[in-house]
């Protein structure tokens, strides 16, 4: 088989360490003209480009970005993509919110054909925004998980979706049983776990909605093939805690409720977290379970401040990723919710500089899923998924751009000023799906599809 190769040169910037366990600076991996190196979709090289240009194959012609920033894919660790019809739904809190909009919207997931085509517009927007993995809920109908996947597949994106698991406290039309979603859960883990690129997870939407059968269900897919992830919502709203309360009066907290039924685990994903306390930290701390900080939704909804200074303290640190959360969440830009967590930890007394959040959105989210040996930096060895940052996409980023004396302040302008408008180009696996500044169509499927 002949070697499929490409080459990216510019400005770069990655993450190499946790700049919350260290100083920041020495966390960030800046060089003003790298060479990016990449054999089948996979980085072979990386470095500055005087280093490495005599590496570059006889035939190859970078594809040459100035004034522009390399930088790994963002990661989105907590979104729903049957909520993107009703994003921006005016306030309520959350469980009248879920009543309201949500599971309505959800109902019409019955359609496949509508399920394919919200599909088709989310995977596009991720890209548009730079992120080329993301961790996704489906809805409880299991074509909702087939037409996410089959379109994931067409761009070779790395995703990681499931069906929503839910018998009881929800619309007739979106239960399911136990046994059934189990089954199904199984039937689309066996389709689609581990096919290309896509991965599976298994998908309670939060304790309220599912019985202890249920959950516990839940805990025995994740037994049933290796490598498999569980999300699902932990402490987001306190009404939402004092019902949680009330409905499993045996477990000790809502964190609780989960580890008796055996998700909480490595590859494991709670979104959200805000009311949380030092031993649900510990928790998560000892069995490796992550969480994902959605500050634009719980700013929307009111929920709270995620306390991420305290989930990150280096003496018992919590794996911490960064989630839109659509539709709660107001956008699909992992700049535009860096912008948010800033704000969300000044609120709480912390400064959140620009290395520390654009580990969150790459690096951090990796580690969050366990699959920083692959994703999430510009390295040798790791996938080839890069976003092409463009520091100059409106006249008053380029004006503010001028003024910037340091990487680091270049990096903060772009996740306070910057949106979907920043991101130059996306590669998915070394391939160019889109392209802000291609005439007609910005998006473009990969050889292989």
């Amino acid at each position: 088989m002949v070697s499929s190769l490409a080459a990216l040169r510019g400005p770069a910037v990655t993450l190499v360490d946790d700049p919350f366990a260290q100083a920041s600076r020495a966390c960030l991996q800046y060089h003003e003209d790298a060479l990016v190196l990449i054999e089948d979709g996979t980085i072979r090289a990386f470095g500055p480009y005087a280093e490495l240009r005599d590496t570059v194959p006889d035939g190859i012609t970078p594809e040459h970005f100035p004034g522009h920033l390399l930088a790994p894919g963002f990661i989105d660790t907590h979104v729903h993509y049957p909520q993107l019809q009703m994003i921006g739904a005016f306030g309520a809190q959350l469980l009248e919110w879920l009543d309201t909009y949500t599971f309505p919207a959800e109902m019409s997931f019955a359609d496949a054909a509508h399920a394919e085509r919200v599909a088709k517009l989310f995977l596009r927007e991720l890209l548009r925004a730079g992120t080329t993995t993301a961790m996704v809920y489906c809805t409880v109908h299991p074509h909702s998980v087939d037409a996410f996947f089959a379109e994931s597949e067409r761009f070779n994106t790395r995703m990681i979706a499931g069906k929503v698991l839910m018998d009881r406290n929800a619309p007739a039309p979106l239960l399911d049983t136990a046994q059934r979603g189990h089954d199904e859960s199984l039937a689309l883990i066996e389709r689609w776990h581990g096919r290309g690129r896509q991965l599976y997870c298994v998908t309670p939407r939060f304790a309220p909605t599912s019985t202890d059968a249920q959950l516990e269900a839940a805990g025995a897919l994740l037994k049933s093939r290796d490598g498999l992830f569980l999300q699902t919502h932990l402490c987001e709203n306190p009404g939402e805690v004092e019902w949680v309360r009330e409905l499993f009066p045996a477990r000790s907290s809502y964190l609780d409720v989960y580890a008796h039924a055996g998700l909480v685990r490595p590859r494991s994903m709670f979104g959200h977290a805000v009311h949380m306390h030092e031993h649900d930290f510990c928790t998560c701390h000892q069995t490796g379970a992550g969480l994902a900080h959605c500050p634009t939704s719980n700013l929307f909804l009111g929920s709270g401040l995620f306390k991420l200074f305290e989930a990150t303290d280096p003496r018992r640190p919590v794996k911490v990723g960064l989630g839109t959360d659509v539709g709660a969440g107001t956008s699909l830009s992992q700049l535009q919710t860096l912008n948010e967590a800033y704000k969300v930890a000044a609120l709480a007394g912390h400064k959140l500089d620009a290395v520390q959040g654009f580990y969150l959105a790459t690096l951090g989210s990796a580690r969050a899923l366990g699959f920083d040996d692959r994703l999430g930096r510009l390295a040798p060895g790791h996938e080839a998924d890069i976003c092409v940052l463009d520091p100059h996409a409106t006249p008053l980023m380029a004006f503010r751009a001028g003024y910037c004396a340091s990487i680091e302040e270049l990096l903060f302008m772009l996740m306070t000023l910057g949106d979907d408008r920043a991101v130059r180009a996306t590669y998915v696996a070394g391939q160019r799906v889109y392209d802000r500044d291609r005439a007609g169509d910005p998006f473009h499927l990969p050889d292989a599809a």
